[in-house]
């Protein structure tokens, strides 16, 4: 008879999500994470789209240590020496827990969502790292963590998307360089009182702003800033794919970033508390991997799921859905006594028939746009700040119309490139 029901490796927010649902639905579950802590090891920074958790624990920003409600919008284009931003800001319209979203800081988030689960009567173990999928008569029979094996009916691999186990099980290729970026944040300490004056923001009120261009040094990626209660969350998030082949190193490449003109007057007077780094899955459906095979499943980022659409960056809210749905499919498989893959695989048809692969598949061209659209990162931020000097620049020469003014400078990226991105970004985004 095996230890348990069914054994979580990691404990982000889909392995805990899954270990949640599974608890309360009477499962025996193990959750194994190699952090010494949940959250720990997860440093992504950081927003939440509340709706897929909403669902499961309904008024969850009630109790749960999010930091603050995003109300406004940025979306940033820059050069060496400035910028062009579309702000939009509104209280009101996201005042629906439905669509409502949050920054957070992931070691106090997901430490909550674990204690979640262990309440409803999940074990959780930290830290353990899982070497070693057991295998009996070539079935998945549990995990083996140091010196221990530990058996169970099914293996649920949440441990990220680096997931050596789920390669060592044939689910995963190696990963390529095209298909994940790597991410490098900075926390840096303001006052409450700091942040809402600079924001513009009222007490609980957040802004989430994203930058292309001079961000990421022209490179496929871009800039990000979070507010939080009392601290900004900065980063930028580069394919591996450049990054390797560029000269100037991450780090560097964040300093220049934070000292841009329009960034260092938000963090000036911070105090830096925190730095970290991480892989970030964006090859979106080119990337995904088998989801299921006999006693095994694959959830969140270990499975891709993340979307980058330039405007918005999604990958928590996928992650928690993809982990309910798992734990629907056990749950399911434990009534019927089949762990086959045949059984399991009933967890893909969910996620095809949720937002999740539904989402994933309208914007499926979209990594294919952002990484082949280099002028996205280059020209484009070059000319909105070229069009907007024209337009606000006046110094006693005789003023020409709108148009006269942008279509020389329109003209030097070339009309036919501006079409055929904008059609092509339109399908995509």
């Amino acid at each position: 008879m095996a230890d348990y029901d069914a054994i979580v490796v990691g404990a982000g927010l889909s392995g805990s999500t899954a270990a949640y649902c599974m608890a309360k639905a009477g499962l025996s579950v193990l959750v194994l994470e190699r952090g010494d802590a949940a959250g720990v090891k997860n440093v992504t920074g950081g927003r939440l789209y509340g709706h897929s958790l909403e669902k499961i624990i309904p008024g969850f920003a009630s109790e749960a240590p999010v930091e603050r409600k995003i109300v406004r919008e940025r979306v940033t284009m820059m050069t060496e020496d400035s910028c062009f931003t579309a702000d939009f800001h509104s209280a009101s319209r996201f005042a629906d827990p439905a669509c409502a979203s949050y920054s957070v800081l992931r070691a106090e988030f997901d430490a909550w969502l674990a204690g979640k689960a262990e309440e409803a009567g999940c074990d959780i173990v930290c830290p353990a790292h899982a070497d070693e999928l057991l295998e009996e008569n070539g079935k998945i029979t549990g995990v083996k963590a140091g010196d221990d094996e530990l058996t169970a009916e099914v293996v649920l691999l949440a441990d990220g998307v680096n997931s050596l186990l789920g390669q060592k099980a044939g689910l995963k290729k190696e990963l390529s360089p095209h298909h994940v970026a790597v991410g490098a944040k900075e926390v840096i300490e303001l006052p409450k009182g700091v942040i809402n004056d600079r924001f513009g923001l009222n007490d609980g009120e957040g802004a989430a702003n994203l930058f292309a261009g001079f961000a990421s040094g022209g490179m496929v990626g871009g800039g990000f800033l979070y507010t939080n209660k009392e601290s900004l969350c900065l980063g930028l998030v580069i394919t591996v794919a450049d990054m390797a082949k560029s000269s100037i190193r991450l780090p560097d490449l964040l300093e220049k970033f934070r000292d841009h003109p329009a960034v260092k007057p938000l963090v000036a007077g911070g105090k830096l508390v925190e730095y970290s780094a991480h892989l970030v899955p964006e090859g979106g459906l080119a990337m995904l991997p088998a989801l299921s095979a006999d006693n095994l499943l694959l959830l969140g980022d270990a499975a891709g799921f993340c979307m980058n659409l330039g405007y918005t960056v999604r990958g928590m809210d996928l992650a928690i859905a993809s982990g309910q749905l798992a734990a629907e499919t056990v749950v399911e498989a434990k009534g019927k006594g089949d762990f086959s893959n045949a059984a399991l695989s009933g967890y893909k048809s969910k996620l095809e028939q949720s937002f999740v692969l539904k989402d994933m598949q309208t914007h499926k061209h979209a990594p294919d746009f952002i990484e082949h659209t280099p002028r996205m990162f280059k020209e484009y931020p070059a000319l909105a700040a070229d069009v907007f000097t024209q337009l606000f620049r006046v110094d006693g020469t005789p003023s020409k119309l709108m148009l006269k003014k942008a279509l020389p400078l329109i003209s030097k990226v070339g009309f036919l490139n501006l079409i055929k991105d904008g059609l092509k970004g339109t399908r995509a985004l």
